[in-house]
């Protein structure tokens, strides 16, 4: 699929949802249903060490919808064999119109371990990773366009390697420096589909809190993103304690509804083509009201 088509298909703005990997599969329907009722572009969803498999919780969403496109944001490369992520990609894109985006990721060091693996060379493993990809047989029948695919890029060579050899990239726990900076580095051609956490709380100490406790914390406990950070002036100091209002600020767009759609129209200024906001909700909820309340927003921006 060539990269102007796959922006247009996905739209401007998706959503990027982890606790879909954490309830029913029929909550999960419902809910994916619901979000592509709303407007959204895609629906992008994780995968953790022992949550559901990647390949078959897409099948899941796309069973459940009819627009949308499913997108793994994203499937870890040391989940499953290059061969088995190539059939799997091609069974989901034929299977249901073309609707499923597949996203890659070298994961993080501490997530690799537990699944037994030496976490070591992540660009150098991706890269293998294609590879194979690319020489895998595959004999089922084949979508037109064929699956597309975007890697999980933080520094500028897996930006390059996502220019050089997928469709684009989806880069996630971000400040909106890094968009611009992606931008350059991925030429104007490849797709560019951020990450940004939102939370619609107007209060800043309520705000900060909630994006402490149930997003920064976790993510800045990851070597990866730490380091990604550093790039964009951000310092020991920014990451205790959860993270400085001033890297919370920048990772968590909070406030009202028009406060999230300028950090999402930012995203888009700096050479976005799709924005994928995550809910934050306390207590693993689906935050389905946030997304309500934003898609009149989001959806026509």
């Amino acid at each position: 699929m060539q990269q102007h088509a796959l922006a247009s298909r996905i739209g401007r703005v998706g959503v990027w949802h982890g606790g879909l990997g954490q309830v029913p599969a029929a909550t999960a329907r419902q809910a994916a249903a619901e979000i592509e009722q709303l407007g959204y572009g895609a629906l992008w969803f994780g995968e953790g060490p022992a949550g559901k498999e990647a390949f078959s919780h897409a099948s899941l969403l796309l069973g459940a919808t009819e627009r949308i496109t499913i997108a793994t944001g994203i499937a870890n490369i040391w989940g499953r064999d290059a061969a088995a992520a190539n059939s799997a990609a091609h069974t989901l894109a034929e299977a249901y119109d073309g609707r499923f985006l597949l996203g890659l990721g070298a994961s993080h060091a501490p997530i690799v371990n537990l699944r037994g693996h030496t976490y070591a060379k992540p660009l150098a493993a991706m890269r293998d990773y294609l590879d194979a990809m690319d020489a895998a047989p595959y004999e089922g029948p084949v979508a037109d366009p064929a699956p597309a695919r975007v890697l999980a890029a933080l520094g500028p060579k897996m930006l390059e390697l996502a220019r050089d050899r997928a469709a684009g990239a989806h880069p996630y726990f971000v400040p909106t420096e890094h968009t611009a900076r992606a931008r350059e580095v991925l030429g104007t051609g490849p797709l560019l589909a951020p990450e940004q956490a939102v939370l619609l709380e107007t209060d800043p100490a309520k705000a900060r809190a909630l994006a402490r406790e149930h997003h920064t914390r976790f993510y800045l406990e990851l070597p990866n993103y730490v380091g990604n950070l550093r790039r964009f002036g951000f310092d020991d100091d920014d990451f205790t304690g959860g993270g400085s209002d001033r890297l919370v600020d920048a990772i968590v767009a909070w406030g009202d509804a028009d406060a999230i759609r300028r950090r999402v129209q930012e995203h888009h200024d700096a050479g976005a083509d799709h924005v994928a906001v995550q809910p934050l909700v306390a207590n693993r909820g689906l935050g389905l009201d946030q997304l309500r309340e934003l898609a009149p927003v989001l959806t026509d921006s």
